[in-house]
């Protein structure tokens, strides 16, 4: 059997208005049952390496022998194989499996033998309710992991599709999920239970993700790189927007030595207020929402290069038109609180400290603070609100569930079997005749102008990104170096352009104090001329990056 399901952990102050909902549309209580589940494995961990997962499960008096393989998650959503058999008396039994997957378990183990290495001792509440034309297993888990004098506690609720349509899983997680206090789980059971064993967090809070390279052959076809590149950008996404919503804890932040839960790591709050709320930090790892922005332009980036695969019928088109226009609107939510931390922490703070004697630079830092700490609430309510919630699920079931296919589109087939090479080659043709387009006179360019070069340029850069496992690799570093020296000198040019719109509104920070003014107007007046300085060398820089052979050139 191929079980196919969302697994996804809930804010622990979320609980009651979860159970509230599952019961609103189920019609009825849950089911409550106790499971202890027995993990079994190697010394080393060969099943796990493996990607399999073989336990023993005690429910009442009956024992149950499950073996998981073959297990895949895109999108949050998760496949494996899985194979259940009595086991009598809680004793395993390999020659009750089929032979083919006792003969994969005994070559995992590799001759070693195996034995319990962890637990896991729940309390299930589960419905069965039809929802969006399918039949669905809804499981709140909530209790532990138990590996040697190591625990872990679980808030999971599993939804399991048992007949119809996976994208019921995605409609119902919507249902019960209107807004925060809850991200996807990318770890199964088996997983954390391993990582604990290893002496591992089971399940890491949300920590920064910078851009990985998508997995891609060198022969893949559009529809192939698409499923990469899409699956990239929604993981990049997802972990930054909760590592953007929550702050790392705080020595001494909830009197237990500076360590909020670190098993459970934090989430979204969600309504109802009246239940209890944890107290996050105002502002969160500033690299985190930085991180969030390159994640939401990339996604941008991904739409227009697949564009001409992924689209071609109105429906197609409308969905990738609605990713890439929300995507949009969220990292302008996002830029918010990202410009005041480069203003406080890479502009104003090093100048105060290389220019001790001006007062004003403190009263600045003060100002950036305040903003800072209100933007970082305003942002932490929006990641967490339907919008932004929404904009989750609809790129998570997208890339889930192959989202882009018609069946009504008879020349879909085609463009999808079309060799991504030749894709990526279209689309970076594009992008770098829109870039030579706004680089002309490129050493007179005035502010509105460089401006629309460098998002020529950075959206370029991300199309090149995207493809290069399509190129060789020595074409595709010789382009990405003169692409990357390019944008540092737009650093400078952003820097002085978010001072002076920081500091010159007329409700900017500090806005109102004679010393503030005369350190604003100092930065601005530093940070011009530097920009102005570093885009003298604009004209070089753009030569190089087309005196060397584009990779799309072929």
């Amino acid at each position: 059997m191929t079980e196919v399901e969302l697994k996804i952990l809930p804010d622990p102050a979320a609980l009651p208005a979860l159970r509230r909902r599952l019961l609103r549309l189920a019609g009825r209580q849950g089911t409550r049952r106790r499971l202890r589940s027995i993990y079994l494995d190697t010394a080393e961990q060969g099943l796990a390496t493996a990607g399999m997962a073989l336990r023993l499960r005690a429910e009442a008096r009956r024992w149950t022998q499950t073996l998981k393989l073959g297990r895949s998650h895109r999108g949050g959503l998760s496949c494996a194989d899985e194979i259940d058999v009595d086991a009598p008396g809680g004793r395993l039994n390999l020659a009750a499996l089929p032979q083919d997957a006792a003969d994969a378990v005994r070559a995992a183990a590799g001759g070693l033998p195996l034995a319990p290495v962890f637990e896991t001792r729940i309390e299930r509440t589960h419905w069965t309710l039809a929802h969006a034309g399918a039949r669905i297993e809804a499981a709140l888990d909530c209790g532990s992991i138990v590996a040697g004098g190591a625990s872990a506690p679980i808030d999971e609720l599993e939804l399991e599709r048992l007949e119809g349509d996976p994208g019921a899983l995605f409609a119902l997680a919507r249902a019960l999920f209107p807004a925060g206090g809850w991200r996807l789980s990318t770890l199964n059971k088996a997983e954390r239970g391993a990582r604990l064993g290893r002496g591992q967090d089971p399940l890491p809070p949300p920590r920064v993700r910078r851009a990985q390279a998508p997995r891609i052959a060198r022969d893949a076809t559009a529809e192939a790189a698409a499923v990469a590149i899409l699956d990239e950008c929604q993981g990049m996404i997802a972990e930054n927007l909760a590592a953007s919503t929550f702050a790392p804890p705080r020595p001494g932040a909830d009197g237990h030595g500076g360590e909020t839960h670190p098993k459970r790591g934090p989430l979204p709050q969600s309504e109802p207020q009246s239940e209890p709320q944890l107290q996050p930090d105002p502002e969160p790892d500033p690299e985190a929402p930085h991180q969030l922005r390159v994640g939401l332009r990339r996604l941008r980036a991904a739409v227009r290069l697949l564009r001409p695969a992924l689209g071609g019928s109105a429906a197609t088109d409308a969905r990738l038109a609605h990713l890439g226009a929300e995507a949009q609107w969220l990292a302008r939510e996002v830029g918010r609180l990202r410009d005041l931390q480069v203003a406080r922490d890479e502009l104003v703070r090093p100048a105060a400290v290389a220019t001790p004697a001006e007062p004003g630079f403190a009263v600045l830092i003060e100002a950036l603070d305040a903003e800072t700490a209100r933007a970082a609430a305003a942002l932490r309510s929006t990641l967490a609100g339907p919008r932004a919630t929404a904009f989750q699920w609809d790129l998570a079931a997208y890339v889930a569930l192959w989202g882009w296919l018609d069946p009504a589109d008879r020349g879909q087939t085609a463009r999808l079997a079309r060799p991504f090479r030749a894709l990526a080659a279209q689309a970076a043709r594009a992008a770098e005749r829109r870039a030579a387009k706004r680089a002309k006179r490129i050493a007179t360019l005035q502010h509105e102008a460089r401006h629309e070069l460098r998002k020529a340029l950075k959206m370029l850069r991300y199309i090149v990104e995207f493809a290069a496992p399509a190129w060789p690799a020595k074409r595709v570093d010789a382009v990405l170096s003169p692409l990357k020296a390019l944008q540092d000198l737009f650093g400078e040019l952003n820097d002085a352009a978010t001072a002076e719109a920081l500091f010159l509104a007329p409700d900017g920070p500090g806005a109102g104090s004679i010393d503030a003014a005369r350190a604003a107007g100092r930065l601005i007046g530093q940070r011009t001329a530097a920009a102005d300085h570093a885009w003298r060398r604009a004209r070089a820089r753009w030569a190089a990056f087309t005196a060397v052979k584009h990779p799309w050139a072929t």
